[in-house]
């Protein structure tokens, strides 16, 4: 189906895999189309309950092709018609209902790492080459990292790599919260996780939890959080995972949780 990622679906991991290896799994248009596809399906697809994305080769995403044209940020639209193509994507990550973890097995630069900024977990190979060198090009932060990136390492030290647009040190990314783990095999990892919220949770309760806590990232107080998690729990106390949890817990073995991320009500605006 599609011509710059592969995709396989087991055991309820979908792992997408940016496959441009021979150009360092560079960012094009036609990868930013495939992507935004793929997320549309992924969330309407109950046999999906974990993503990973992960790169061919020996890089994770180089950044934006350069070599497609002298300017490839440049395209001929109206300023009201442009949209930042990262920008899409890392929308349609926040929409999501599954879980997302990055796998990044090599080098993320510039769009390379502010995509993995949606995702929830962030498993980098050691020593990686990873930077926002956006300031290096004469360009600006994309993605929606404007946003994102606060959020997770705080606003000195996003205006400082940004500023700076110079290489981070994996260990570094580590310590400032860019990066849950530094590992030699990040897939291996994130498989781990992935087949870990599979087999003990419920589609449900991490449909819900996702889009509490980005949600709440900048919510004004924390009623916002009380009246939604009133909301989910008087649901989910009167729904078969909740009686299947409490009985796989009584009687000492894993749950099959019956319900699809899909059942889940819309609990916010």
């Amino acid at each position: 189906m599609f011509e710059t990622i592969e995709t396989t679906l087991e055991q309820g991991i979908l792992t997408v895999t940016l496959n441009r290896p021979e150009a360092l799994n560079s960012y094009t248009y036609k990868m930013s189309e495939e992507l935004e596809q793929l997320f549309d399906e992924a969330k309407e697809n109950d046999q999906v309950r974990v993503i990973i994305v992960t790169g061919k080769g020996h890089a994770f995403c180089a950044g934006m092709d350069l070599s497609a044209s002298e300017n490839p940020f440049k395209v001929e639209v109206t300023e009201e018609q442009f949209r930042d193509i990262g920008g899409k994507v890392s929308l349609k990550i926040y929409e999501l209902n599954k879980p997302i973890i990055a796998a990044i097995n090599g080098a993320a630069v510039g769009i390379g790492l502010t995509m993995t900024l949606p995702m929830d977990i962030r498993i980098v190979k050691k020593d990686a080459k990873v930077g926002f060198v956006f300031a290096r090009r004469g360009i600006g932060p994309e993605a929606c990292s404007g946003w994102f990136l606060t959020k997770h390492v705080g606003l000195g030290k996003a205006l400082e790599w940004m500023y700076s647009g110079r290489y981070i040190s994996t260990a570094e990314g580590i310590v400032a919260g860019l990066f849950q783990y530094e590992v030699d095999d990040p897939l291996q990892k994130a498989q781990e996780i992935a087949a870990e919220i599979i087999r003990y949770t419920a589609a449900t309760s991490n449909a819900f939890t996702r889009k509490l806590l980005w949600t709440m990232v900048n919510a004004p107080h924390p009623f916002s959080s009380h009246a939604a998690e009133s909301k989910f729990l008087y649901w989910a106390s009167r729904q078969k995972d909740a009686y299947e949890g409490i009985q796989s817990f009584m009687e000492k073995r894993n749950p099959q949780f019956p319900l699809k991320a899909s059942d889940l009500p819309l609990f916010f605006d």
